[in-house]
């Protein structure tokens, strides 16, 4: 086991921390610097509430981590069988890490599908604990399997522990007053009880969890305690598991603070609420259901408390348009999709870059085109984002790197909405959806100030002295108008969808003033304020650079530690606002012989670079719906640098 914790995912300097002792009982205890664990069954075996749950007590144990949920489309495929599949991998190490890893080392098969959908993935000496009771001879046949691979030799390479854990549960469970079937329920909670017991997690979190998820259930609640908990006797007890292990706490990796465990979609969803709080503005969310969004429909309409309306339309075209209402009303507005949700939005969208209104669409990216693969990631929707309407209807374009970045996205997205009057895409993916990590807690006082101020009165003075209000008079500045609430006494102005005339806002179809307007919206968006790209070049002698945006920061970051623990020399960039570009990217770029741009799509990023700064960037591309591993990043970043 030793030799397989140090991950080639991330390894940096080729340590593995393997000190033994013996705890109480006789049994050795290892110490690791980090683990990769994947639980994998069924979509009805609890896979995703297991690795929820192991995630969290190793948050609060204070590891680093970094998770991957891998949900199967199908909304409840057919038992034992390969597209039913449901797994979650948790990467977690007493040191800063940034993907949830290439490889397990543990595998947690609950049927033999789960096996044989995962066994790909495993290194050769990896632990692979099964549940025996699901491979009959049924269930290996629907899967394909010729003989039991538990007993033909097959997984001679790895460290197998068969566990009767269906057996094991319902004899655990045998004096409460429940059915077979519902006994076989807790098996998971068994497993969670033996993974917590090899890797010393707290149990008390867990505990608490499951008495309050079945509160109204008290015998469910009691009897998936009792499962946990004689999972962990099971460890404990057992010859076959004669090591459990430590990770220690990540000390040195996190800033004095309060963290939690959080998922991008939660950091999303607070990030709207403290952008609201911070803007003194109501927030209102109109959207319609669709994954991987719809998590963020689910969470606001929780917190009412914080002056949150949430609208679940009848389709995307309403949702979006309940949202620009409530943005011409005087509220921080809000619209959440996917990809396919984006197209039928993009009329609204187009009517909001002509209203000049703040609007925030956030975009969770998913594999396409069409319905595509509804639960798998994707980075494709940049192009539509950018272009995907009628006409010249630029908007900015702001993009989360981490799950807990998507807190501060939301907030930056707010910002340039508020300040400049646009629409604003917020473009996340499945992948930082529902991945992990822990976030610290800012401080109100950290977060910056959104307030806007409406107009009050008028703001113009006709050549016989009347003063009159134009709702399309800009700020010098920002070439923002200013945002007229309905209602308010001499701000009665015309609103709608054909062109404006600069200035007053009346119905205008003059050559000249149309040329005029698609222009200035056009600078509007160009003169928008963005930090310049940071540049991480170590020694500043590289001649690669790799520039990336939204989720494939993880992988590249991993893969350019890697490079560099290898002796090698790169430089890295990431792009937070991809419209506007930053500045100075122009001058970044051609600084570096060679540019590599890894995308999980064909290469949009790079074509729009290309266009841009006349730069051949290389394009290095994925689309199967998973996320990068950094050991292939690594291997391409390599053969870049050879060249």
């Amino acid at each position: 086991m030793t030799s397989q914790v140090s991950s080639p995912a991330e390894q940096t300097d080729g340590t593995v921390l393997g000190e033994q002792r013996e705890a109480a009982g006789g049994k050795d205890v290892r110490r690791l610097d980090r683990v990769i664990i994947r639980f994998a069954g069924d979509s009805g075996d609890g896979m995703q509430l297991t690795g929820d749950r192991f995630t969290s007590e190793t948050a609060s144990f204070g590891n680093d981590l970094s998770t991957l949920p891998n949900f199967p489309a199908e909304i409840r495929a057919p038992a034992g069988t390969l597209p039913g599949v449901s797994s979650f991998q948790l990467h977690f190490a007493d040191h800063d890490i940034l993907t949830p890893g290439d490889a397990p080392n543990v595998l947690v098969a609950m049927n033999p599908a789960a096996l044989k959908a995962n066994i790909g993935d495993l290194p050769r000496g990896a632990e692979i604990i099964v549940n025996t009771d699901e491979f009959t001879k049924r269930a290996l046949q629907k899967v394909g399997y010729a003989s039991n691979p538990l007993e033909d030799g097959s997984l001679d390479g790895y460290s197998l522990h068969p566990v009767p854990l269906t057996t094991l549960t319902v004899e655990a469970l045998k004096e409460f007053d429940l059915t077979r079937k519902e006994a076989e329920r807790s098996k998971n909670m068994f497993a969670l009880g033996l993974l917590s017991w090899m890797y010393h997690r707290p149990t008390e979190g867990t505990e608490r969890f499951l008495t309050s998820k079945f509160a109204k259930r008290p015998d469910i609640a009691a009897a998936n305690v009792a499962a946990y908990r004689a999972g962990w006797n099971f460890g404990e007890t057992t010859e076959d598991f004669a090591v459990s292990y430590e990770v220690a706490p990540a000390a040195a990796t996190f800033p004095p603070g309060v963290y939690r465990n959080i998922s991008g979609n939660l950091a999303l969803a607070y990030g709207l609420i403290a952008a609201s709080r911070q803007a003194d503005l109501p927030l209102f969310l109109g959207s319609y259901p669709i994954t991987p969004a719809s998590d963020i429909l689910h969470e606001l309409s929780r917190h009412k408390n914080f002056g949150v309306r949430t609208f679940q339309a009848e389709d995307e075209i309403a949702g979006i348009g309940a949202a620009l209402g409530a943005a011409f009303g005087g509220s921080l507005a809000v619209t959440t999709t996917s990809g396919p949700g984006v197209a039928l939005k993009s009329e609204t969208i187009g009517l909001a870059v002509s209203l000049e209104l703040p609007l925030l669409i956030v975009d969770i990216q998913r594999g396409g085109p069409s319905t595509g693969l509804p639960t798998k990631t994707e980075q494709a929707d940049l192009l539509q984002a950018m272009y995907g309407r009628n006409g010249e209807a630029p908007v900015p374009v702001v993009a989360p790197r981490t799950p807990a970045d998507c807190f501060d996205a939301a907030i930056e997205a707010a910002r340039i909405a508020l300040t400049y009057r646009t629409p604003v895409f917020l473009l996340s993916d499945g992948y930082l959806a529902n991945g992990s990590e822990p976030w610290r807690v800012p401080d109100t006082e950290e977060l910056p100030d959104l307030r806007v101020r409406f107009a009050q009165g008028p703001n113009h003075t006709m050549d016989d002295g009347t003063e009159v209000f134009w709702p399309y008079q800009r700020d010098p500045r920002t070439l923002a108008r200013p945002w007229a609430i309905p209602g308010t006494p001499g701000l009665e102005h015309r609103i709608g969808g054909i062109e404006k005339q600069d200035g007053t806002g009346n119905i205008s179809y003059d050559p000249a003033n149309h040329d005029f307007m698609v222009r200035t919206r056009q600078a509007k968006i160009d003169g928008v304020d963005v930090p310049d790209l940071e540049v991480d070049d170590a020694d500043g002698d590289a001649r690669v650079l790799v520039l990336g945006w939204g989720s494939t920061y993880g992988p590249i970051t991993a893969a350019v530690r890697r490079i560099r623990g290898a002796g090698g020399a790169i430089a890295q960039a990431h792009l937070h606002h991809i419209n506007p570009f930053p500045r100075n990217l122009g001058e970044v770029l051609k600084r570096y012989e060679k540019v590599v741009v890894p995308e999980m799509n064909l290469g949009q990023l790079a074509t729009l670079i290309r266009a841009k700064y006349l730069v051949d960037a290389h394009s290095y591309n994925q689309v199967n719906g998973m996320p990068f591993k950094a050991e292939q990043l690594a291997e391409v970043l390599k053969e870049a640098i050879d060249d």
